[in-house]
C-alpha cells in the first residue's frame, strides 16, 4: 500500500541521446543515456515543470514505489505527491538520475562501444555542468522550454544554482537547499579520504572492477561510513545513541561494542551493496570541482551577476558539513545583483540530512514558496 497521498506506482524510463556530448574535461562521450522518472502531467502551456536533482548517492527515483518493489520508496517521497509541498496536482515533476549514475544512466558500468567492456575507470570526470548540459537535453526530449523551478539539496542545490547561470532563460526558480557555492577545504579533504579508501580496496583493480566480477565492498563501507559522519549532527548522533552499548558491557575488542558503531557499519554494509564505487569517485569530484567564481577570481557576486530566476535558498541550524553561513554567501551575491531571494534558516537537529526529512517548520516554508509559484 503506498502512503497517503503517495504519487503511488511508478516506473522509470529512459532515453537515449546520440548525439555526442563534449564535457568540460575536454573528454567526448559519443552518446549516452539518462534514466528518469515523472509525476503528474506538464499542463498545456508547458510552463508547470520542475527538475529535482539528487544529491551524491541519489537517483531518479524520488516519489512513489514501484509495482515489484513495494518498499522501495521515493528518497523525497515526504515532499512530492498531490498535497504535498511539491504538489503534484500542480506541477510536472522530474527526477533524473546524473550522468555517470549507477542508476540506469550511462556511467562507469555502462559497456563501452569502443571496447565491448565495462567503461569502469575509463569513464570520463564529468561535473556539475555536464550534468546540467544533460539535464537541457532531457528537458528539451519532454518538451519543456522553461522549468518553472529546479530544485536539490546538498549536490542538488549545486546543479539548481548551476541551471541558474548556464540556462538562464529556461528557468524561473531555482531553489537552493543545504548547499554552497562551493566546497571548503575540509569537505575536500573528506571526500579524499573516502576516495582513498576505495582505490586502496585491493578489489578495485584500478577501477576496473566489475571486468572481475569484483566489487570493493570493504572501501565503500569505509567511504559512506566517513560520508555518513559528516551528514548527522553531534547532538542528533548522541541524542539516537549515545554510548550505548550493543550489547551492554564492554566487550574490550575491536569488534563493535557501542551502538554508534554498529549503525556505522549498517549503514556502510547497506551502501557497498547497491552503489558503484567509479560512480562514488567521480561524483564526488565533481563536488569538489564545482565553483562558479572560479572563472572570476573568487568573485561570487560577478559569477552570479548572469542569472535571473528567483531564488529560494534555505539551510539548517545544525548542518556543519554545509553550513547556514554557507547558504549565506549565495544570498549575498545575489542581493549585490539585486536578484529576488527567499532566504529560510532552518532550526533542525538533524544535521545535513535535515533536508531529506519531514520537518513541520522545513516543509511549511517549501510550501509556501512553492504555492507562490505561477504556471
Amino acid at each position: 500500500m503506498s502512503p497517503k497521498n503517495s504519487v503511488g506506482v511508478v516506473a522509470a524510463q529512459r532515453v537515449r541521446f546520440d548525439e555526442p556530448i563534449v564535457l568540460k574535461s575536454g573528454a567526448v562521450l559519443p552518446g549516452f543515456e539518462l534514466a528518469f522518472e515523472t509525476y503528474g502531467a506538464l499542463n498545456a502551456a508547458r510552463s508547470n515543470a520542475v527538475l529535482v536533482c539528487h544529491a551524491l548517492s541519489g537517483g531518479h527515483h524520488v516519489a512513489g514505489v514501484y509495482a515489484d518493489r513495494p518498499k522501495d520508496l521515493g528518497w523525497w517521497d515526504n515532499l512530492i505527491g498531490p498535497g504535498k509541498p511539491l504538489d503534484t496536482n500542480k506541477f510536472f515533476v522530474v527526477g533524473v538520475n546524473n550522468l555517470g549514475g549507477c542508476y540506469g544512466s550511462t556511467g562507469p558500468l555502462s559497456i563501452n562501444p569502443e571496447t565491448g567492456k565495462h567503461y569502469g575507470a575509463d569513464f570520463p570526470m564529468v561535473t556539475v555542468e555536464d550534468w546540467v548540459a544533460a539535464h537541457a537535453r532531457l528537458a528539451n526530449h519532454l518538451g519543456v522550454d522553461t522549468w518553472a523551478a529546479v530544485i536539490g539539496g546538498s549536490l542538488g542545490g549545486m546543479q539548481a544554482l548551476e541551471w541558474s547561470l548556464q540556462f538562464p532563460d529556461r528557468i524561473r526558480h531555482a531553489m537552493v537547499i543545504a548547499s554552497a557555492p562551493k566546497l571548503s577545504a575540509q569537505n575536500i579533504a573528506f571526500n579524499e579520504v573516502a576516495r582513498q579508501a576505495i582505490i586502496s580496496d585491493p578489489d578495485f583493480r584500478g577501477g576496473h572492477y566489475a571486468e572481475h566480477g569484483l566489487v570493493p565492498t570493504n572501501g565503500l563501507r569505509l567511504a559512506r561510513m566517513v560520508g555518513h559522519i559528516t551528514y548527522l549532527s553531534d547532538s542528533q548522533m548522541g541524542e539516537k545513541f549515545g554510548r550505548q552499548l550493543r550489547h551492554g558491557e564492554h566487550r574490550f575488542s575491536y569488534d563493535v561494542d557501542f551502538e554508534i558503531e554498529s549503525y556505522l557499519r549498517y549503514q556502510g554494509d547497506k551502501f557497498a551493496g547497491f552503489f558503484d564505487a567509479n560512480t562514488y569517485l567521480i561524483t564526488t569530484k565533481a563536488l569538489d570541482y564545482f565553483d562558479p567564481a572560479y572563472a572570476y577570481n573568487g568573485d561570487l557576486a560577478a559569477a552570479l551577476a548572469r542569472a535571473k530566476a528567483r531564488f529560494f535558498v534555505a539551510s539548517f541550524s545544525t548542518d556543519w558539513r554545509f553550513a547556514p553561513a554557507r547558504s549565506r554567501e549565495i544570498v549575498f551575491a545575489l542581493l549585490h545583483n539585486q536578484r529576488h531571494v527567499a532566504y529560510a534558516e532552518i532550526d533542525c537537529d538533524a544535521g545535513h540530512d535535515s533536508f531529506l526529512l519531514d520537518d513541520a517548520h522545513y516543509h511549511a516554508v517549501l510550501r509556501a514558496y512553492l504555492e507562490n509559484i505561477s504556471v
